[in-house]
Formats: C-alpha cells, structure tokens, sequence
C-alpha cells in the first residue's frame, strides 16, 4: 500500500467523522467525488496544482473558487485547503474512493465490482444485484467495468474478496492441472 493510500484512508476518516457529526455525509461525498472527476479530467487544474511555482495561497483560492462554484460542503473545502498546506491534494481521487468505502460500510452498504468482457444487460446486474444483496445481509452497490482480457464470464469483487468466474482464469487452471498430470510422466 503506498504511502499516498494511507494518508488519503486517514483523511477520509477524519471528514468522515466531521461530516457525520454535521450530518453531511451524503453531500460530502457527491461533491468529493464530483471534484475527484474534475480534477482527474481538467488537466489546467492538475497542472496549477501540481507546479510548485504557484503558491499554497494561489492553489487554495483556486480550489475555493471551484468548490463555491459547485456548492461544496464548507467541511470539505476547509479540508481540501488543508491537502494543499500538507502537499496532499494529488490524492484526491484516493482521498474520494477512501470516503466513499467509509461511508458505505458505515451504512452497512458494500460496493461491488463487476468486471465483464462485454457489457451485460442491465437485467443481468439487477439480479446479480439482488443475489449479492441475499448473500452478504447488506446493501450492495454495484460499480460495471470491461475487461476484454478475461475472455468470458464475470469477476465479482466484494471489499478484500473476488469470486473469480473468468474464462481466462478457468483456462489458467486447466493449464495447471494439466502441467501437474505432465509432471511426473516427465521424470
């Protein structure tokens, strides 16, 4: 884990707690998540942030200026003020994935990954949805992504576990079965 993760995980716990305490949660994290995407897909502001030559006070007005025009929780925009002062602001997107897991197992809901090949109808994901739902007691969300590399099936990734029903993982194992069959008629 790099040390960014860590300090954007202890960020995201410490807005967390403010933002409950103020009752915020919600609105925190849409807007942390909105200014994720900005950032990630204006390349201006990475640069103003990321060139050393502006100053902390020039990159704090900046991302003040955004954040009104957005309508940013006040908590959130203090904090972000604090990731320019800490040289931190690069971990936006870490600081926003880290809130959102917080805030989700928080509310006893659990996202869930869903790689495919090709996109699936959207039947599909609701009952596969509905079935993660029975499985793990708690809410789930579920996120969509593609990856033509794994050939066929689904790859579910819940937290720290995968369910791993790829075609290219069910080929890996056939090749290793077939490898250890191999082995000892090779001595």
């Amino acid at each position: 884990m790099s040390a960014s993760s860590v300090a954007a995980r202890r960020y995201a716990k410490a807005l967390y707690e403010l933002a409950s305490e103020s009752k915020q949660v919600d609105k925190v994290r849409a807007d942390l998540a909105e200014l994720a995407k900005t950032f990630e897909t204006n390349a201006e502001l990475r640069a103003l942030v990321e060139n050393p030559a502006f100053t902390p006070e020039v990159k704090k007005k900046a991302i003040a200026a955004i954040g009104a025009r957005m309508g940013c929780a006040p908590i959130l925009l203090s904090t972000l003020k604090l990731l320019v002062d800490r040289r931190r602001l690069g971990a936006l997107g870490e600081l926003s994935e880290a809130f959102a897991a917080i805030a989700e197992r928080k509310s006893g809901r659990v996202r869930a990954e869903i790689i495919t090949a090709a996109p699936l109808p959207d039947a599909y994901y609701a009952q596969l949805e509905k079935t993660l739902n029975e499985v793990t007691g708690r809410q789930v969300t579920i996120t969509k992504r593609t990856d033509p590399s794994i050939i066929g099936g689904v790859v579910t990734r819940i937290g720290d576990t995968v369910f791993d029903g790829s075609i290219a993982e069910r080929l890996k194992d056939i090749k290793q079965q077939l490898l250890e069959k191999a082995a000892p008629s090779a001595r």
